[in-house]
Formats: C-alpha cells, sequence, structure tokens
C-alpha cells in the first residue's frame, strides 16, 4: 500500500540476460479508470488498486487466492497481459525489464522505481535504455491490454 513512484523506458538494446532471473507474470484488467487489475507471478496472486498519474501514483497490492484470481481473470476486459520480467542491478536501483508474449511482442519495457519525484527526475538511464515513456498513456499495462 503506497506510493509508487516510476520511470519507464523502451528499450534501444537488449542487456545480455542470460546471468538475471526471471518471473512469468500474467495479468487482466478489471477495470482501467480506476485501473483495477488481478495478476499471477509464478504462483503467487493479487488484486491491485492504481489510482491516477503516471509518475507518482497510488498503488494497492492484496492478495488473492488461485481460484479468486481464476474467477477474476476470466472477467477481464480487452487481452489478458503475459511477460517474463528479468530483475536487474543497476547502481542502487533494480531495473524490471518487461518481455512482452503474444500479441504484444516484440514489445519490451524498462521500469524503474524511486523513493522520490526528486531521485525519479535526476536518475540517468544505461546506455541500452530508448526513450522515455513514462508520461506516454499509450504505455501504460492498462493501456496495451485494451489496444
Amino acid at each position: 500500500m503506497g506510493k509508487e513512484i516510476e520511470r519507464k523506458f523502451l528499450v534501444k538494446e537488449m542487456p545480455d540476460l542470460n546471468s538475471y532471473t526471471y518471473k512469468c507474470l500474467e495479468q487482466g484488467y478489471l477495470s482501467v479508470n480506476p485501473v483495477v487489475r488481478v495478476r499471477k507471478e509464478d504462483d503467487t496472486y493479487y488484486l491491485t488498486y492504481k489510482g491516477k498519474g503516471f509518475l507518482e501514483r497510488e498503488e494497492y497490492n492484496l492478495p488473492l487466492n488461485k481460484e479468486s484470481y481464476e474467477h477474476l481473470i476470466a472477467k477481464a476486459d480487452g487481452k489478458i497481459i503475459k511477460k517474463k520480467r528479468y530483475l536487474i542491478p543497476y547502481e542502487k536501483y533494480t531495473i524490471e525489464l518487461d518481455i512482452f508474449e503474444g500479441e504484444l511482442a516484440p514489445l519490451v519495457i524498462a521500469e524503474v522505481e524511486f523513493e522520490t519525484v526528486e531521485e525519479a527526475n535526476s536518475f540517468t538511464p544505461p546506455s541500452w535504455f530508448g526513450e522515455d515513456v513514462t508520461g506516454n498513456k499509450n504505455y501504460t499495462n492498462a493501456s496495451l491490454a485494451l489496444n
């Protein structure tokens, strides 16, 4: 529960991923305004509410069991998003590198979370990052699921 402060980037050059582990994520949207989604992360299930905004917004995660997840994902609007998420250490941060599967392939997005807005604004991304799409609503997962 609390605030999420993150920046999002397209990736212009893939890093070597051989030394990093990944999680398999599947998520669907019950609502996009406000954002209410269900997510399966390996064998863990969540219901998430996200407030308005791009760089900084409220986020609440509630645990679900497998049965509740399966009941709710069946009611999702749009596409079910499937992606592999690699966790890559970078300076004092962790880059979440999402490689989308299915209809959204070959899209790759890197996200970095921060403690403060000032820290987010002063972040210098690694050279393999491409365009900063933090404020571009077309790159929110909710938008990707519906379009």
